[in-house]
């Protein structure tokens, strides 16, 4: 037991090491994405907010958990990465990952053992180019983060499948880890012993170097097994890196599709959403489960069915409002001669720009020779209520070209008047009908903000039975009516969208059309897979100032002149 100082002195030199190991271990994370605290709230906030996410977590982590124990640092009260929260770790990332706009990962070397296949999982989506496709849709939308979180969750279970051998040594390279950095502990607490008993006996020199041989047997058994555990800790962070090496191209593969199936997901619901006329603007103030909610209602259903027919008409509209001319009336045919300053065309408006020309511009005013648009159709737009009568008599389920029913186009072109009249800052009503005892009014007025909600009741909306005009005709004319006493507002807009020809007393007709002259407002009617109501001699015909029949129901442009004039 007799060791001499120089082999004292040494055993301090060699203890040296494991003293700065002791002293300043470095940090590692368990997140693989770079997050502030704001970052941080979010993912809590919409964990919280959503149950879909919650039951993932616990499905991930009951499967592939990893129960250790309490680690060394958190029996000294320090934090700790829990081996068993390493899957809510990965939903964490994968979130950030879609929701950030420029994700930021960590290096692998900062990260905690337990979390290197997170790390590998998260660096194979965000470098995958599936993935710059999925955050266009996501980035900065917590709602479109989770639901892409949600759509990879079958392929991150098929990851974190292949990659159990790969986290179980993971998980043991972290253990042997920390053991490794108790050792240094006990070492640094050897010497700390040694010297004090030094300082008691004065064993030790003005150096600080170990002097007293018991000291030194400590010191050395401290050393030795140091040495032994720092080496067993080596072998289990090589065989968790050959591990997960041999994991990576399955786990690229895997998170390349798993992004592919989030981006279409996210890109299928965005249109889904622009389709039925929410903007991305009244989707980040809606609350999560509410938006949750309108996803999965506009997602089954005949509203998904309708979704790409209902989006069709919606842009046909848009195109036709935008080839409006303002101050011209109906459809531009050409040019002809007037006075009519509103409709001058550019050219004879630039001759009074020259003042030689004034004159000859007077002169031309006075003489009605000035050149003109020239226009042809309906004379007026309205300004009352646009109402749009929907039949939804039994016959209104056949399927026409396309498998698109008639209920289908027929509200599908409603909807599109609805957009129609809140562009032009009129109230709209949808009325309902089958037989005469079966009707219900929607109304929306102008003054109050879209409620999609009401948009979808309107849509799936089905009463079934025969048809009766009489009862829907006269509600629209008893709500222009009421618009007319309340408001003094004029000339509004009814279209009739019907498959069925149904008589009407003469009585009714009288009143009808005293209404109709009082009141000035149009009626437009639409045969909708059935020219015979649509003919001359028609019951449709007699009620209508412009009527159509529209046989293909794949044609949305059958109506387009419709959105000209209303």
């Amino acid at each position: 037991m007799g060791e001499t100082p120089s082999t004292l002195d040494e055993l301090a030199r060699r203890a040296g090491k494991w003293l700065s190991l002791s002293a300043a271990a470095p940090e590692r994370h368990t997140a693989a994405v770079v997050a502030d605290r704001f970052d941080r709230i979010t993912w809590r906030d919409t964990y919280e907010q959503s149950a879909a996410l919650r039951e993932l977590a616990e499905e991930l982590n009951e499967r592939y958990a990893h129960t250790y124990g309490r680690s060394h640092e958190e029996a000294q009260g320090r934090p700790s990465a829990r081996p068993y929260d390493h899957t809510t770790d990965l939903l964490t990332d994968a979130f950030l990952a879609a929701y950030k706009v420029n994700p930021r990962l960590r290096e692998r070397a900062e990260m905690d053992p337990s979390r290197l296949v997170n790390h590998q999982v998260v660096t194979s989506l965000v470098e995958s180019p599936e993935f710059a496709e999925l955050r266009r849709e996501t980035a900065g939308d917590p709602y479109a983060a989770a639901m892409a979180v949600l759509a990879q969750a079958a392929a991150l279970r098929r990851m974190l499948e292949r990659s159990r051998n790969a986290q179980d040594k993971a998980e043991q390279a972290r253990k042997t880890r920390q053991d490794a950095e108790r050792a240094a502990t006990a070492v640094a607490e050897a010497l700390q012993q040694a010297a004090d008993e030094g300082d008691e006996t004065g064993g030790a020199d003005e150096d600080g170097a170990v002097q007293t041989p018991d000291a030194a047997d400590a010191v050395q058994q401290a050393i030795e097994a140091a040495e032994a555990v720092e080496d067993a800790a080596r072998e289990a962070a090589q065989s968790a890196a050959q591990a997960l090496t041999a994991v990576a191209p399955g786990i690229r593969v895997a998170a390349r599709a798993a992004a592919a199936t989030a981006a279409e997901g996210a890109r299928s619901e965005a249109a889904l959403m622009r389709a039925w006329g929410v903007g991305p603007g009244e989707l980040e103030r809606m609350p999560f489960d509410r938006r949750a909610r309108l996803a999965e209602r506009l997602r089954t259903g005949r509203l998904a069915e309708w979704a790409e027919l209902i989006g069709r008409f919606r842009q046909m509209a848009d195109g036709e409002r935008a080839r409006k001319v303002e101050g011209a009336t109906g459809e531009l045919v050409g040019v002809t001669l007037g006075n009519d300053l509103s409709r001058v065309i550019p050219s004879e408006l630039a001759n009074l720009g020259l003042p030689a020309l004034r004159a000859v511009f007077a002169a031309r005013y006075a003489a009605g020779e000035l050149m003109l648009y020239d226009s042809q159709g309906e004379q007026r737009t309205g300004r009352g209520a646009i109402i749009a009568c929907v039949d939804t008599s039994h016959s209104m389920y056949e399927a026409g070209p396309g498998g698109i029913t008639r209920e289908a186009w027929a509200k599908a072109c409603a909807l599109a008047l609805l957009d129609q009249a809140r562009h032009a800052g009129r109230d709209f009503v949808g009325i309902l009908f089958s037989a005469a005892d079966r009707l219900k009014v929607f109304r929306f007025p102008a003054d109050r903000p879209a409620d999609v909600a009401q948009d979808l009741d309107f849509a799936e909306t089905f009463l079934g039975g025969g048809t009766s005009y009489q009862r829907p005709l006269s509600a629209a004319g008893a709500l222009l009516e009421e618009e007319f006493n309340d408001a003094a507002r004029m000339r509004g807009d009814i279209v009739m969208l019907t498959d069925d020809d149904c008589g009407v007393t003469e009585e009714w007709m009288r009143g009808w059309n005293e209404a109709k002259h009082r009141l000035g407002f149009r009626v437009f009617g639409v045969a909708i897979g059935a020219p015979r109501v649509a003919e001359a001699d028609s019951v449709l015909d007699a009620l209508c100032d412009n009527l159509r029949a529209v046989e293909d129901l794949t044609d949305v442009h059958a109506a387009a002149d419709l959105f000209r004039v209303i």
